[in-house]
């Protein structure tokens, strides 16, 4: 590949900054990628439960050709470095026997357009079935108009968007639906208040709540009937691929690393200050954290334009999750499996007005050790598990006292118990708002940046480009958001532009 000369540092080893090293390295940049975690990953991490390891933080794949060209720019192939298999089924779901009285319903949402339409009208009849078909149709139509114009464009605007789209597609950007909430978005395809908890649920993908986000995230139902891919060895082997790619191609990879200023000189930005004194100079440096910790002033004053501050109401939501092992009996779990809670709007209502923990929440259970497929999959023994619950992110203000966190947990426990899952032989990690909001600076637990509220959300999510010359963001807090594919866009994004920066220089 071409190589190009100078000097690049980029602060966070998540799947974005691991993926702007990788490609950078691969130019022939003089990268140094610095992380004061000890492991790569970022949110894509691990966690030790007892003597297994597993993930601990994204569990969904999707938008599989965003990678390949991730590891074709950076001189390889995904192939080379992970296993992947298509999932035949998306998620199981089941509702609370108190919704309708009587036993848990239950249904599986599949990769398969025909099958889950069918499964669709077996629960609530065949109008509802027909209403998937066109919600599924639409959502294919949104992710079209919005792909190269908003979603793949590194400084998104509303003027970009409708020059992207041209005058013969403005039907197709009034159909994205940019003044409706998903919720009601919803109204127009489903009757049945299952099915709009379910594909309400999207707006939790980006840390939203279906009553204030956009019905443009319909558009997620596109995204995974393109494929949800399970890796071999769990998403964190996904992070170490890429760290070991980034330093085959030449990139100095340190771990333990605190940045603790990004350097401005003469107006641009010009090095990192690491927390032991070190100076790492540089002719670029791209953040690849939580883009709040520059808007609050934790990487120093010179870095604080390149980023707005983001309010403690306009946060994502954050979560609380048991890393768990233990024996799960009586109820058949999928790799993905969510259970609703019986009021959907209280629910957010407590988290994001109350500011509290759920007393009655919807609950995602993922079973690493299980596969997706059409056959039913068991295990012998205990197994590993993930089990989040939605929550507000202030961590850093409200950290939750441990009576709150022990009656979320039993809440979380009697909504599985109804729903007929047991679990026993337990052994468990726990992680709070206030151990997100201390894995990631300036966060207060937000896993996703910039809640996607309201139509104008989606744009005031910072570009690529900052307002500090020489300074360049990249992560799920900026854009095109959050998720291990965006992230990923997000890091191939910043390499091209610091490339282009730095060839304007020379």
């Amino acid at each position: 590949m071409g190589g190009q000369e100078g000097r690049v540092v980029i602060i966070g080893a998540g799947v974005a900054g691991l993926a702007a090293a990788a490609i950078l390295s691969a130019r022939g940049m003089e990268v140094t990628l610095l992380d004061r975690a000890p492991a790569p990953g970022g949110k894509m991490r691990e966690v030790a439960v007892g003597t297994t390891r597993q993930d601990a933080g994204p569990t969904v794949l999707t938008l599989r050709p965003v990678l390949e060209e991730l590891f074709q720019a950076a001189g390889s192939r995904l192939s080379d470095h992970v296993t992947l298999t298509r999932a035949d089924i998306l998620a199981r779901h089941a509702w609370d026997p108190g919704l309708g009285g009587g036993d848990a319903a239950q249904m599986d949402l599949f990769a398969d357009v025909d099958r889950s339409a069918e499964a669709i009208s077996a629960l609530a009849g065949p109008a509802e079935g027909r209403g998937y078909r066109r919600f599924v149709a639409d959502a294919a139509r949104m992710f079209r108009t919005l792909d190269k114009p908003f979603i793949r464009s590194p400084q998104p605007s509303m003027a970009g968007l409708m020059a992207g789209v041209g005058p013969f597609g403005l039907g197709d950007l009034w159909a994205i639906k940019p003044f409706e909430t998903l919720w009601g978005a919803l109204g127009g395809y489903f009757q049945d208040p299952r099915l709009r908890q379910l594909f309400g649920r999207y707006a939790t993908y980006c840390g939203s709540s279906p009553f204030q986000a956009p019905a443009t995230l319909m558009l997620v139902a596109h995204v995974e009937q393109a494929g949800v891919w399970l890796v071999e060895g769990g998403m964190h082997r996904l992070a170490q691929a890429l760290s070991t790619l980034a330093q085959r191609n030449g990139a100095t990879v340190r771990y333990g690393a605190e940045a603790r200023e990004i350097l401005v000189r003469r107006g641009r930005a010009a090095g990192v200050l690491l927390a032991d004194g070190e100076v790492v100079e540089a002719d670029a440096v791209i953040h690849a954290g939580d883009v709040a910790a520059l808007g609050d002033g934790l990487l120093g004053p010179g870095a604080r334009p390149a980023a707005p501050t983001v309010p403690r109401q306009a946060r994502s939501l954050s979560a609380l999750t048991w890393s768990v092992v233990a024996r799960a009996d009586g109820f058949p779990l999928k790799r993905h499996t969510v259970f609703f809670s019986r009021d959907y709007r209280a629910e957010f209502d407590t988290i994001l007005e109350r500011r509290s923990l759920p007393a009655a929440p919807t609950v995602y259970v993922c079973a690493h050790d299980r596969g997706a497929g059409l056959e039913e999959d068991t295990v012998n023994g205990p197994e590993r598990l993930l089990v989040l619950v939605n929550a507000p992110a202030d961590g850093d203000t409200n950290p939750f006292p441990p009576d709150s966190v022990r009656a979320c947990g039993e809440a979380t426990a009697g909504l599985l118990a109804r729903c007929g899952l047991e679990l026993s032989e337990q052994e468990e990690v726990t992680t709070t708002p206030a151990d997100f909001a201390r894995l990631f600076p300036a966060s207060g637990g937000a896993l996703y940046g910039r809640a996607s509220h309201g139509w104008q959300a989606s744009f005031q999510r910072p570009g690529i480009p900052s307002r500090v010359p020489g300074l360049f963001l990249a992560g799920g807090s900026v854009h095109p958001g959050p998720g291990v594919p965006m992230a990923a866009l997000s890091g191939h994004m910043a390499a091209s532009q610091v490339l282009a920066a730095l060839e304007k220089v020379q």
